[in-house]
């Protein structure tokens, strides 16, 4: 993601990668990694070092020596702006920590090539400034929140720049501009069709490598090989071994988990190429998917709120050690959510993480570990979205408005995955979008469907369908079977909600072994070698996850040639026991194996896993229905359905497609999503309303046993700063409750002079950073009233831009006797910070009511709110401050 370049001030960190420890070293203080490398003045950037070595991703995060603000212009701008420099870094760019521009790669030379740069620079030519609103903006920290409000009023500006030109060629790039986003949404959902694909074919056939191989050519799957069944030109290791050394079936069984442990460390070593280390100063806990193994301390009381403010101030506490995260680990649709809130997180949809993260499913998903590549799918087609924005400056230099396309670009990624458009772009709108406006809602559509019908041409599965698997249901449901259906979902939200907690508890039992956290590759060769020993051995759970679902799912049908020979389609009353135990075995092997899977350093989703658990057990409570039936044949209850053979009335198949949806359910509470898609699957009318009722079930089931959601846990545990628009706590107080008393080094105080020595600024930011408010501000106080606030980023590049701090004296109000001074360089005067500030911040009285406080902070995106008390100022509160606020009344009184 985007980013602004400032940072706190802080001690090197040199992270050893088996045990990630904290190392100080000499005294030298960091910024955070830029993602742009705009500049004004070229003079400054003579303070990076000449001898600094590029880091690379395993580098810490905060690296390097002190170097000056970047700062990019933003609609509005001035003719300044052609003479810009603009090398981009971006999200994936971790090696320009040193470096305020790198070389030019095919990538930035392309976006160069094709990005509307003529446009953007004559609309800024004739728009013109503000001073509420500066032609200069800073870009977004790691761990802060985008200013929606700001991006949006950036936006407006640039289209009025741009729509102010009458002529031809402003007429032209009016309709361009309207077109980006169209452009956009068509061309990412042209290339995760692509992608996809490419993994649907590559782990298909990597997957078969584990049995044997093709003669007919190494690139063949067994399916493709053998279309009609077993066949002479599939040969498996024990013939082709000859059965050395162990004899035929046991050589066969060795080299199945040789390959199982092998594919599987492999996707474990690309995902750890990702590795970034985060210093201990953000006060996180773990970033990836362990459910916080790691925990951290609190800090002491008095360190963000000391009477001092020395910003050089050394603690004497121990340092926590550095937090550690891979970007290309997990499913990573938890973050995609936090992110499309606002959060920045570098480094999760760059180009680097989208390969990575490609390659290693290929291979995680082949290894045979219950584990699934639908989840992933939505990160790599954000990762698409993101990289896609740098073709056009009005999304690449836009937070907000780059998230809308990430929007619609998460959505395509469930519409490749299950083949469902229609219920990907429910999944956008129900579990990942924070800010949906309408027309954010028909490009997310067209989104999908150029995704949808990009991937029926390239027909990845071999039956001209883009969905994962089809299933027809011939006979429609009997009214009796609603108190099945019921059952079924009861069970399925039960199972989901017991997932989360099983998940919980492992990672906080296994996963603190101190072996198991310094070196992550043993976890998943243990997790692989589980899987392959008691695996093999069962006809379900050796299947790839898509095609047992599918055998689960599908009514037996003697002309689905899709269909395994796993002994599920009953011919009379007592084949029906042989299955329900062959069912419950691989039901409590196949828990087991994704509990234990979830959260491994490999990419790994938990949509299909968690179907599969739950079909399992609908195929199970199926079965036992159609025995009662057969058994009982002259019940009343019954009707007709009784007297037909072999009770075929009752469906074991839609019982197990119903299960799977109400598990899945239980573990994400997806709840109108998942019965479309299932919808979508079955491409039938008359088990909708089965599907709504057990899905509506589950989720009240699920919530009732464990109320967060998977990504809800991941992203609280996580201490993530996302702001929950989904779930409102009841409020019983007002702001007074989480406002803190007014404390002088955190205002800027300019009651007996509007001139400020900069070293007491440096100190007050410094406070700010130790607080972990990177996108805070200091309110500016005149006579105990509020009339303005400078946000903590700008404060810094603007003290960074002068030539001696030390004794300098910054203006922070406009003083009318005063002419705007110009430097030698014809821009405006370094110590003048007027530009910088805002006027009028958002300001609520004390005793408003913390519903209001909710509301400005989720509809409105605001970062922090300042407070009055009868007209005065009386202090400020942080969104992050409100977020913990927001769990601590949740975990008390629930939330509506």
């Amino acid at each position: 993601m985007t980013g602004r370049r400032h940072g706190p001030r802080l001690p090197d960190v040199d992270t050893n990668d088996d045990n990630g420890a904290e190392q100080q070293h000499h005294g030298h203080y960091l910024s955070l990694p830029s993602s742009p490398t705009s500049f004004r003045r070229p003079a400054t950037m003579s303070r990076r070092p000449s001898n600094s070595e590029p880091p690379d991703e395993r580098s810490p995060l905060l690296a390097g020596t002190r170097t000056s603000r970047i700062r990019i212009h933003s609609a509005q701008g001035s003719p300044r702006v052609p003479n810009l420099s603009r090398n981009q870094s971006y999200a994936d760019s971790i090696k320009s920590l040193r470096h305020h521009h790198r070389a030019e790669s095919w990538g930035t030379r392309l976006r160069h090539a094709l990005t509307d740069r003529q446009q953007q620079e004559s609309s800024m030519a004739d728009s013109k400034g503000s001073l509420l609103y500066p032609d200069d903006r800073v870009w977004y920290d790691q761990f802060t929140s985008t200013d929606w409000v700001h991006d949006s009023i950036a936006d407006a500006y640039r289209v009025k720049a741009l729509r102010s030109r009458k002529d031809l060629w402003g007429r032209v790039y009016v309709l361009f501009d309207g077109a980006q986003g169209w452009l956009l949404s068509a061309l990412v959902g042209f290339i995760v069709a692509v992608l996809a694909y490419v993994v649907n074919v590559s782990e298909a056939t990597v997957f078969d490598f584990k049995d044997g191989y093709c003669a007919r050519g190494w690139l063949v799957n067994e399916k493709k090989c053998c279309p009609h069944g077993p066949c002479t030109d599939w040969r498996e290791w024990g013939e082709v071994l000859q059965g050395y050394p162990f004899g035929e079936r046991w050589t066969e069984y060795v080299v199945y988990i040789a390959a199982v442990i092998t594919l599987a460390s492999l996707s474990c070593l690309l995902s750890l190429t990702t590795k970034t280390v985060v210093p201990s100063a953000y006060r996180l806990t773990t970033l990836d998917e362990n459910l916080a193994a790691e925990a951290v301390a609190p800090p002491p009381e008095n360190e963000a709120e000391g009477a001092e403010a020395s910003p050089r101030r050394t603690h004497d506490r121990e340092p926590a050690p550095p937090m550690i995260y891979y970007s290309a680990a997990g499913s990573g649709v938890a973050e995609v959510r936090v992110i499309l809130s606002g959060f920045v997180l570098h480094g999760f949809l760059g180009l680097k993480t989208l390969i990575i993260k490609t390659l290693g499913l290929i291979l995680s998903v082949a290894s045979g570990l219950s584990l699934g590549k639908e989840g992933p799918y939505v990160h790599i087609a954000t990762c698409v979205g993101n990289i896609a924005c740098r073709l056009f400056t009005k999304y690449d230099r836009n937070d907000a408005k780059r998230r809308e396309v990430l929007s619609a670009a998460a959505a395509a990624g469930v519409a490749v995955a299950f083949g469902a458009p229609l219920g990907g772009v429910l999944f956008g709108l129900e579990e990942v979008a924070y800010f949906f406006p309408a027309k954010t809602l028909f490009r997310t559509f067209f989104c999908c469907i150029t995704a949808a019908l990009t991937l029926k041409f390239l027909n990845p599965y071999g039956t001209h369908k883009i969905v994962m698997f089809q299933v027809r249901y011939v006979v429609d449901w009997e009214y009796f079977e609603i108190i099945s259906f019921v059952m079924v979902g009861v069970l399925g939200g039960a199972a989901g909600a017991l997932f989360i907690k099983a998940s919980r508890h492992w990672a906080k039992t296994f996963r603190r072994i101190p072996a198991i956290k310094a070196y992550p590759l043993l976890e998943v060769v243990l997790v692989a070698l589980v899987t392959g020993l008691i695996g093999y051995w069962n006809v379900f759970t050796k299947l790839p996850v898509a095609k047992l679902l599918y055998n689960l799912a599908a009514p037996c049908d003697d002309r689905d040639n899709n269909l395994e020979d796993l002994g599920l389609c009953p011919e009379k009353i007592e084949d029906i026991p042989p299955i329900l135990l062959n069912l419950f075995a691989a039901f409590l092997i196949k828990g087991l194996l994704t509990i234990v899977t979830f959260g491994i350093k490999v990419p790994a989703g938990i949509y299909v896993p968690s179907m599969v658990v739950g079909g399992l057990m609908g195929r199970l409570i199926g079965h036992v229905v159609q025995w009662v039936v057969m058994a009982t044949p002259d019940w009343g209850v019954w009707g007709t359905c009784g007297k037909m053979p072999n009770a075929t009335c009752i469906q074991p198949g839609v019982y197990g497609l119903i299960a799977a949806g109400s598990t899945m359910c239980g573990v994400t509470r997806l709840s109108v999503t998942l019965a479309v898609i299932l919808f979508e699957l079955t491409g039938s009318l008359d088990y909708v309303l089965p599907f709504s009722l057990a899905i509506l079930v589950a989720k009240w089931t699920a919530d009732a046993i464990e109320p967060p959601s998977i990504y809800d846990l991941l992203t609280e545990m996580n201490s993530y700063p996302y702001l929950n628009n989904k779930h409102k706590p009841i409020f019983t107080s007002n702001l007074a409750d989480i406002v803190p008393r007014v404390r002088k080094e955190r205002i800027i105080d300019i009651s007996a002079s509007p001139v400020v020595p900069a070293p007491s600024l440096r100190a007050k930011l410094e406070l700010l950073h130790r607080a972990g408010e990177l996108d805070g501000g200091l309110p500016i106080v005149r006579d105990g009233i509020l009339v303005g606030l400078i946000p903590a980023p700008d404060l810094e590049y603007a003290l960074d831009n002068l030539r001696d701090e030390g004794s300098s004296l910054c203006l922070m109000a406009p003083v009318m006797t005063i002419e705007d001074d110009t430097n030698e360089e014809g821009g405006r005067d370094p110590t003048d910070f007027t530009p910088f500030i805002d006027p009028a911040p958002v300001a609520l009285d004390i005793k408003s009511p913390m519903d209001l406080v909710y509301e400005c902070f989720v509809k409105l995106g605001l970062r922090y709110i300042c407070v009055l008390r009868d007209g005065r100022y009386a202090g400020m509160t942080h969104k992050k401050t409100f977020v913990k606020y927001m769990r601590e009344v949740e975990a008390k009184y629930g939330h509506t």
